[in-house]
């Protein structure tokens, strides 16, 4: 497609066979597209494009309605083109090796910046259609696929690959098929450099105990496998991160992420976040982190935002209603800890935080509340305190600023 399509005319969204066989009843709609009837078509390959974060539904209606002039996503529009890192003058410095964790020549801030900037200016191009903006996306994404072979550190390098690996996957999904885009050397880059620590983590927990690490820890990894899959159109990695949101067994797992429920606490569920007696920073990262897993395969027909019961709902209920100043309840949370599991608990809700400001919001009320038509007291509350949502560097100049992509009340409203 051209450059300036979205401009004038947004091409039109590749058709999911995964969503195709769900909504026309499995393998009655694999015959129709002419698939055998075996077992193994039960796990298509097909995906829809774009359709990680944003669909071309998204893409389009923000199109349309900032070129009307209508709020909210003309504020959320301006939170845009006010960054520093949208700008399409941005200059990408690509590292052979990211270094995160203390003890080594930490540089992953200059990956999280290159990151807010391509997946920014690649928001500005589908939004505006401006060729200056979709060129600096594709120059900063080249030049770090063209330069990249490595990720190290402590224990941190997986929430680099983590937290970064599905950012940069989301920034790619939006400019593939641009002219001058190496798709396929990005993908590489991914698939040898992002993938084997993503993999390793999840199957390994760099040799600890299966719940020594918080939830976020394995959230960004699993999101980190479920964005290559769809970058590269590979079934079993998409599929390795759906079956660990349901059934892994580390802490990013959705029963071990929301280990306990509160049904009809002054009208509503809550569920209680693993990390809530740790700290409201780290609990809130996690509504963003869960959010994209959700969000992604929302995109490809998977509805993780309602699996078992809209037990993610009822956390980030809870985790809104804290962090709004109300009180909830509180059990003991108590994990297997280090390489032995030696027990750890934690007694009370930790109270670090409280009321941090993080662009997780919008993306889970539009969802709720204009998708399901749900009543999302306390998401919603947030979400609108909030907004406009910006992202990259607009919460802070260290890591936790960079953790969500954000600008969601641009991309999300409905």
């Amino acid at each position: 497609m051209s450059r300036t399509s979205p401009h004038t005319h947004l091409p039109t969204p590749e058709v999911s066979r995964r969503g195709l066989l769900k909504t026309a009843g499995g393998l009655t709609a694999a015959l129709a597209l002419g698939a055998s009837a075996t077992a193994a078509d039960a796990a298509p390959a097909t995906f829809t494009h774009p359709g990680m974060l944003h669909n071309w539904g998204d893409l389009n209606r923000a199109k349309v309605r900032v070129a009307a002039g209508d709020d909210p996503w003309l504020s959320g529009w301006n939170r845009l083109t006010a960054n520093a890192r949208s700008q399409s003058t941005w200059t990408p410095r690509p590292q052979a090796t990211v270094y995160r964790g203390s003890g080594y020549p930490e540089n992953y801030q200059i990956l999280y910046n290159d990151i807010a900037a391509a997946y920014q200016n690649a928001l500005r191009w589908w939004v505006a259609g401006t060729a200056a903006h979709g060129d600096c996306a594709v120059r900063i994404l080249n030049a770090w696929a063209n330069t990249l072979t490595s990720i190290q550190g402590n224990a941190d390098r997986f929430l680099a690959a983590g937290i970064y690996g599905w950012q940069f996957a989301n920034a790619a999904e939006l400019m593939r098929g641009y002219a001058g885009f190496d798709l396929n050397r990005f993908k590489q880059m991914m698939l040898n450099v992002f993938y084997p620590l993503n993999n390793s983590f999840l199957t390994n927990h760099n040799d600890a105990c299966i719940t020594n690490y918080w939830a976020n820890w394995d959230l960004c990894n699993m999101a980190s496998v479920m964005a290559i899959g769809i970058l590269c159109d590979d079934g079993a990695k998409y599929d390795q991160a759906v079956n660990y949101f349901k059934s892994g067994g580390g802490n990013g797992s959705i029963r071990r992420a929301v280990p306990f429920l509160y049904p009809n606490v002054e009208g509503y569920d809550l569920g209680q976040w693993q990390e809530s007696g740790r700290d409201q920073g780290h609990t809130i990262m996690g509504m963003g982190q869960m959010g994209a897993v959700c969000e992604m395969a929302w995109n490809q027909g998977d509805d993780l935002y309602s699996y078992d019961g809209r037990r993610f709902m009822k956390a980030a209920q809870y985790v809104a209603k804290y962090n709004l100043g109300m009180n909830v309840p509180y059990t003991t949370y108590t994990w297997g800890s280090g390489q032995n599991c030696s027990q750890q608990s934690q007694t009370v809700i930790g109270s670090g935080s409280r009321g941090q400001v993080r662009p997780v919001w919008a993306m889970l009320h539009y969802h709720y509340n204009r998708r399901l038509y749900l009543d999302d007291k306390y998401i919603a509350q947030m979400c609108f305190s909030v907004a406009p949502e910006g992202g990259g560097g607009d919460y802070g100049s260290t890591s936790g600023g960079y953790d969500q992509l954000g600008f969601g009340t641009l991309m999300y409203a409905k």
